[in-house]
């Protein structure tokens, strides 16, 4: 695997706001600055409004619902049914009597990917659903469309 050049550049900003940086990256363990602000440049270009429909993503969908709202489980399993080539796996928890904890991993099309959690989030019975966005994946490494896969 190629090494990616790094390049370098200065920032300025108040001292006040260094100190507070710098106490905050070393809590959370990095090494210096320049790891801390690649982080959150990457989660800054992970934005929803940042990602254009086609990108191809992988990330999580959490889902909090009342598994005794009617036809509910079964809604939600048609759903993920429909969408079987952008799911890769999903994790079931029982919070307490009434409300699961559903995190469904996901890789595909932003767009496609936003489409399932917007049908997830207005059905009867869902409290939460939250698409979370975690990758992206390079130009030329991926499909956004799991149909390609079968050429493979």
């Amino acid at each position: 695997m190629k090494e990616k050049e790094l390049v370098r550049f200065g920032v300025s900003m108040p001292q006040e706001l260094v100190e507070q940086f710098d106490r905050v990256i070393a809590a959370q363990g990095y090494g210096n600055r320049s790891e801390a602000i690649r982080d959150l440049v990457r989660k800054e270009l992970l934005q929803p409004d940042r990602l254009p429909p086609e990108e191809a993503v992988a990330g999580t969908v959490v889902i909090v619902y009342d598994h005794h709202v009617s036809d509910l489980s079964k809604q939600l399993t048609e759903l993920q049914h429909d969408y079987h080539h952008d799911i890769i796996s999903t994790m079931h928890v029982h919070l307490n009597h009434d409300q699961c904890l559903e995190i469904v991993v996901v890789k595909g099309a932003y767009g496609r990917l936003s489409r399932l959690t917007d049908a997830i989030r207005v059905l009867r019975g869902v409290a939460y659903a939250q698409l979370s966005v975690s990758h992206i994946e390079p130009a030329g490494h991926g499909h956004s469309d799991a149909r390609a896969h079968k050429d493979r």
